[in-house]
């Protein structure tokens, strides 16, 4: 962002909202006890401190003034949770308070959070749209029947990481591995494949659900001060207005398509997700119309495809990292699934080394590491501070998994903590909570486990590796780049060997 457009644009705000005071003459007061924070500075208050990397800047406050802070964001006041107890006050215990959002100025392009069910308040409209997602894409007998399609779509990425084996060509993980979540939803949603490996539309498609993550994720002076948001400064509504008309765009070609082919008489049915969100839409007894079709369709791509992805690239990193986690993970695979042979969803819950990584993958690069933000719906005791009404509440979960209290050498990766541990990612335990808990929890957990686990284990299984341009383990760049999601600053490249 730029330094001085932000500091330009919220003395403009300020003074708007200095004026409207006047005229109204109506402030509400600030209840009394708020939790402790740094000090604010005039008008822009405490939004130089969030750095490029938000989640390890809040860290670091939380570190000095403890678990539950105050920061004055612009015009917005800001709580951030950094501990599994008060983390457990927000997601399940007072659930219900602090189950809306406050939407990001960036996601309301195309009126996209109110249509989109990680975003629309807690509503009928909810309701209704994560009946949909639980019935006709995340139940288990759903994923059950598609599980033909995400082996048929890793059998392709071995295919594809073969090809650069016998060549001695790097592969790059992360585009890799979105591309076979791309086509496996692509499969299951409209029976094709969206992106074609041996073109370049695998890493256009993955540029642009990346620039949405980013638009949504960094700090936009609209969001702190809401008083400029039909003025648009920093550009960002208009940046998202062009990424999401280009998905749009694709989804209206696929959709009409579609649409023909049911008119034309003797066209078989496709039987895919897309024909049954028709048919839905064309029930007059059902609660959902054209409109809403697709919102929810980019849901899917945009949410599903880059936290998977982005998991498996880390998990791969950190074990080329540590290459002794990384023979124990092949040594496991190799002894009970057979060197060489693709990893089946059935067999996960033989691999407890390869859960442990996935786990532990999560304590330390969680996909989203602020979770999505929660608004205060009324005044509450939270940690023995008063969270005011219509607070924005995030909860750090990247800060949880790296505390020193919590977990014994936070910075190790160490799948070994993990063995033995009922411990899991399902929203019961607030010390690993990635997919976040209560009613806004992930709709997308139970295909996200299967597919990285199914894919991570794959790729162990049936190469060694090593890293591209002579790269060693210990000079390895681990750094982070922010979005809404966790990304790998420098992307992946290492090089198969076949078993």
């Amino acid at each position: 962002m730029d330094l001085l457009v932000l500091i330009l644009c919220a003395y403009l705000a300020w003074g708007l909202v200095q004026a409207l005071r006047f005229i109204t003459r109506k402030t509400k007061p600030s209840p009394s006890n708020l939790p402790p924070g740094p000090p604010p500075l005039p008008v822009i208050g405490n939004l130089l401190e969030l750095g490029n990397l938000p989640h390890q800047s809040l860290a670091k406050i939380a570190r000095t003034y403890g678990p539950i802070i105050k920061l004055q964001l612009g015009a917005i006041t800001t709580v951030v949770i950094s501990s599994p107890a008060l983390s457990k006050e927000i997601l399940q215990t007072h659930d219900i308070l602090f189950a809306n959002r406050t939407i990001p100025d960036a996601v309301n392009a195309f009126n996209q959070g109110q249509h989109s069910l990680p975003w629309v308040p807690v509503s009928p409209l909810w309701r209704n749209l994560r009946r949909i997602f639980n019935l006709h894409l995340f139940s288990n007998m759903k994923l059950d029947s598609t599980q033909h399609l995400r082996r048929k779509k890793v059998q392709d990425l071995l295919a594809h990481v073969e090809r650069s084996a016998r060549a001695g060509d790097e592969v790059e993980i992360g585009e890799a591995a979105f591309m076979t979540s791309i086509n496996f939803l692509a499969d299951t949603m409209f029976s094709l494949d969206l992106v074609d490996r041996s073109s370049g539309s695998a890493k256009e498609f993955k540029e642009t659900v990346w620039q949405i993550l980013v638009e949504a994720g960094k700090p936009n002076v609209v969001d702190f001060f809401p008083v400029l948001r039909k003025i648009d400064p920093q550009g960002t509504r208009r940046r998202m207005t062009r990424y999401f008309r280009t998905m749009f765009d694709l989804f209206d070609r696929l959709i009409e398509g579609r649409l023909r082919r049911r008119e034309t008489l003797g066209s078989p049915r496709m039987n895919d997700v897309l024909d049954t969100l028709l048919d839905i839409c064309e029930d007059k007894e059902e609660d959902m119309d054209m409109s809403q079709l697709k919102p929810l369709l980019l849901d899917v791509f945009v949410a599903g495809a880059d936290t998977t992805s982005s998991s498996v690239e880390w998990a791969m990193a950190e074990l080329l990292h540590s290459p002794e986690k990384l023979s124990k993970a092949q040594a496991e695979l190799h002894r009970v699934i057979g060197k060489g042979n693709l990893v089946n969803e059935s067999d996960v819950a033989r691999l407890p080394y390869l859960q442990a990584t996935v786990k532990e993958t999560f304590r330390m690069h969680p996909a989203v590491p602020l979770l999505l933000p929660r608004k205060c719906g009324a005044d509450l005791e939270v940690g023995g501070y008063t969270v005011p009404e219509g607070a924005q509440v995030f909860v750090n979960v990247w800060a949880i998994g790296r505390d020193p209290t919590l977990w014994e050498d936070p910075d190790v990766f160490s799948p070994e903590r993990f063995l033995g541990s009922e411990m899991d990612v399902k929203g019961h335990n607030f010390e690993l909570t990635p997919f976040g808990g209560g009613r806004r929890i992930c709709i997308g957990l139970p295909l996200a486990l299967r597919m990285l686990h199914m894919m991570l284990g794959s790729l162990l299984n049936c190469f060694d590796w090593r890293l591209a341009d002579g790269v060693m383990p210990e000079d390895m760049n681990m750094e982070e780049k922010f979005g809404i999601t966790l990304a790998k600053a420098q992307p992946l490249k290492a090089v198969p060997v076949s078993v």
